[in-house]
């Protein structure tokens, strides 16, 4: 399978795009990023020197992925999200040896709008709601909204809510693939198929 990279996007030498990876209209993918296979970028996406980017990643127009950011297999980027890399910035002051590193973990999503706080992982399968500013760690599989985003429930790998309120049994059903969830304290796991 064939890269695909739109005669108006740049890819720098030493930028490494697996196989089938798509880069649209008006992107940039400096050297030395690491972009996996069938990921595709959006119009006017923006890759750092500095990124890790796995297999199957959706990175959606609008969206700059700042060095110290990994990406793992799987994960969404709507459109416009951001992705910071300095804490404190100010212009007068340089701070490139300061970067707080930023891990989304596997099959995680990241709404329209969503700004990630440098510094913080996303868990595993987790989703940011919209417009939500992420400024702490998240547990996988957890559903985040809000500014600051806090946890406002839990999701599945397929992306359908958990019914997993206080009180319940502490388990519950994906209701598109049936697979089962339990939540300990405040760690859900995907449980083994029987």
């Amino acid at each position: 399978m064939d890269n695909l990279v739109h005669a108006s996007a740049i890819v720098d030498a030493g930028a490494m795009l697996g196989e089938g990876t798509r880069v649209w209209h008006f992107s940039h993918v400096c050297g030395g990023a690491r972009i996996g296979d069938r990921c595709s970028l959006g119009q006017n996406v923006f890759i750092a020197s500095d990124v890790v980017i796995g297999h199957n990643v959706k990175i959606q127009n609008n969206v700059s992925v700042y060095d110290a950011v990994v990406l793992e297999d799987d994960v969404f980027c709507g459109p416009s999200m951001v992705f910071t890399n300095v804490h404190n910035p100010r212009a007068a002051v340089v701070r490139k040896h300061e970067y707080r590193r930023t891990l989304v973990r596997r099959g995680a999503s990241i709404g329209a709008n969503a700004t990630v706080v440098c510094g913080v992982t996303i868990g595993a399968y987790a989703m940011i709601g919209a417009g939500a500013v992420v400024t702490r760690d998240v547990p996988d599989f957890a559903l985040m909204a809000g500014v600051p985003a806090r946890q406002i429930g839990w999701i599945s790998r397929h992306g359908e809510r958990l019914d997993l309120r206080r009180g319940a049994d502490g388990r519950s059903r994906c209701p598109h693939t049936g697979d089962v969830y339990s939540v300990t304290g405040r760690v859900c796991t995907l449980q083994p198929a029987d």
